[in-house]
């Protein structure tokens, strides 16, 4: 059924007629252009679909945009401000935890949401949040240094 779904998307308010039943994953890429947000699995298993609602890390790809009515959604199109990367997308260019980059926004959404909670986890508790992020390149062990050193950098700075 269509309506109208008004939300907040990388810090602007927006406001879409369209089928309240279509995942969330699909009106970002297709009708919004935001293509940083990627189709893997369709299941929410893989997490290349990873985008955050009000801070929490979802599968865009398992939720309708009807469920995001009038809550914020960060992709990772909107996480670097002012032409400056969030430290934890620096952290990834720095550890070369990117190879081909398919996987690498939602590595970085998710990691975002755990060092929102937990601005200091554990090796296990790193490896615990990510281990449903498939990356088929292997960075695995570059993608936890990354996420290690983020959590360093950004220790006592307020996340956005």
């Amino acid at each position: 059924m269509r309506e109208n779904v008004s939300f907040k998307l990388n810090d602007k308010s927006i406001s879409l007629t369209v089928d309240s039943e279509r995942m969330l994953l699909w009106v970002l890429r297709s009708d919004l252009g935001l293509t940083g947000t990627k189709y893997g699995c369709g299941e929410g298993l893989c997490g290349a679909c990873t985008v955050l609602v009000d801070k929490r890390a979802v599968r865009s790809c398992r939720i309708a945009v009807r469920d995001v009515k009038a809550k914020e959604v960060l992709t990772i199109e909107g996480l670097a401000k002012n032409g400056k990367l969030h430290p934890i997308q620096e952290a990834f260019v720095k550890a070369d935890a990117l190879q081909c980059g398919f996987c690498t926004p939602g590595m970085i959404l998710d990691a975002y949401s755990l060092l929102s909670e937990n601005p200091q986890p554990t090796l296990a508790e790193i490896i615990q949040n990510m281990d449903y992020n498939l990356c088929r390149c292997g960075a695995h062990t570059r993608i936890i240094q990354a996420i290690q050193s983020a959590a360093n950098e950004m220790k006592g700075v307020e996340q956005r």
